[in-house]
């Protein structure tokens, strides 16, 4: 008996003694899992004297920027460290010399408080001058320290007015630091100068130039890269589309590039199990002048020719890409015993686009296409109309005779016995 009591308390004193340091070990454990720093973005707002313009939604270029803004500030995540800097919005003279330095943090770059920026970019008027080199270098101070990805979002709808210091070699002067800072760039003004000189800045930096007409193009737009700062970087994956499904490309989840000419159709593969929804989207960038009303056209077929699905866009020479997309969830099959496990559907992608252009512009090398495959676990309740097969075509126009039969019935009848009833009396 006294044996078996000493082995059960040296039994209790070995289990206390790992328990107290599994319980010491395991912390300092997680105290050493490195931790992923928050991504940093700050928006350079133009407040220059020309942003008073009313071309935007009937109202003025700076209204529409308040506006969007304040949908972006209501979207950003939480993890993202935002700040807003401004150019011209404080210094209204003739002095060049002193408006060129008329940049400043208008919310510092961290933790958001949405109610706090929302009130600072509600003070804001239009006032001077157009200092795009001095604020994307004050920016870029701002967004020092630390490891985590920056990103500076520049809007504007004018050209630098502070040479001979050019913006775009300042984009260069930064990318040059090695700090992985990415400048995108948003124009409100359809001009070929502007958009040359914010077109050169995103390029130096790796980023994307983007103009906008509408505020909800806007929005969106900041929205989206503001975002994209809070993911994971892709790298696209260069690609070449076919002439024709059976020589196309197998694709698996993933963002991919291409080029199409004006007028071609491109086509892509991709498998898609039952119980899964294929969901596909294409952004073709007019990369040069081109005639006004175009189209985007992507349509998912199968092996033999029967369309699934499509999405299409149009745009009309105001924007620099456009884009479309589409899903198709596949349903699940019952199981059967004894049988393989079912076989995946190839599903073939067809990218086409009405693009034309003057005769003096260039037709070769093709558009630039990015275009984003992904392959997810279809809904149960899909309310997508593919996935009630309304999207495929022969479908939809069945249920449109029907109905359009049946209401024919109904009014002939109904008009037949009025008519009875009439002679009758």
């Amino acid at each position: 008996m006294i044996i078996r009591r000493r082995l059960t308390v040296g039994v209790g004193i070995l289990l206390a003694t790992l328990t107290a340091g599994l319980g010491t070990a395991l912390p300092a454990a997680a105290d050493e899992t490195p931790t992923k720093a928050s991504p940093k973005v700050e928006l350079v707002l133009d407040v220059s004297g020309s942003m008073r313009t009313r071309d935007i939604d009937g109202q003025s270029r700076m209204t529409a920027a308040k506006q969007a803004f304040n949908e972006v500030l209501d979207a950003v995540p939480e993890q993202v460290q935002l700040g807003i800097r401004t150019l011209g919005a404080d210094y209204p003279g003739d002095d060049r010399k002193v408006g060129c330095k008329d940049t400043k943090q208008l919310y510092p770059v961290g933790p958001l408080d949405r109610t706090e920026a929302k009130t600072a970019v509600a003070t804001l008027a239009p006032t001077g001058w157009t200092p795009i080199g001095p604020a994307l270098l004050g920016a870029a101070d701002d967004l020092e320290g630390g490891d985590s990805t920056r990103r500076i979002v520049l809007i504007s709808d004018g050209e630098d007015t502070c040479g001979p210091l050019d913006p775009c070699e300042v984009a260069r002067d930064i990318a040059a630091r090695g700090i992985h800072l990415v400048i995108d760039t948003l124009g409100l003004v359809p001009n070929a100068k502007i958009r040359q000189q914010l077109t050169c800045i995103a390029e130096a930096t790796g980023g994307t130039y983007t103009a906008v007409q509408h505020t909800d193009e806007l929005s969106d737009r900041v929205t989206q890269l503001v975002d994209r700062a809070a993911e994971p970087v892709v790298t696209p994956v260069a690609t070449e589309g076919a002439d024709s499904c059976t020589a196309a490309p197998q694709l698996k989840a993933g963002l991919y590039t291409d080029r199409q000419k004006f007028g071609e159709h491109r086509w892509y593969r991709v498998d898609v199990l039952p119980g899964q929804e294929l969901r596909a989207s294409v952004s073709v960038s007019a990369d040069r002048a081109v005639n006004n009303d175009y189209g985007v056209l992507l349509r998912a077929v199968t092996v033999h020719g029967r369309e699934i699905v499509r999405g299409s866009e149009s745009g009309t020479g105001r924007t620099d890409a456009i884009s479309s997309g589409l899903r198709y969830p596949k349903p699940e099959q019952d199981d059967t015993d004894g049988e393989d496990k079912p076989a995946a559907e190839t599903v073939c992608l067809q990218l086409s686009n009405s693009f034309s252009a003057p005769a003096s512009v260039k037709t070769s090398p093709g558009m630039p296409v990015e275009l984003t495959v992904d392959v997810v676990d279809a809904p149960d309740d899909a309310a997508d109309a593919a996935a009630f097969g309304l999207g495929r075509g022969w479908w939809l126009l069945g249920v449109l005779v029907l109905t359009g039969l049946i209401a024919g019935l109904l009014l002939g009848w109904i008009s037949r016995w009025r008519i009875a009833v009439w002679r009758t009396n």
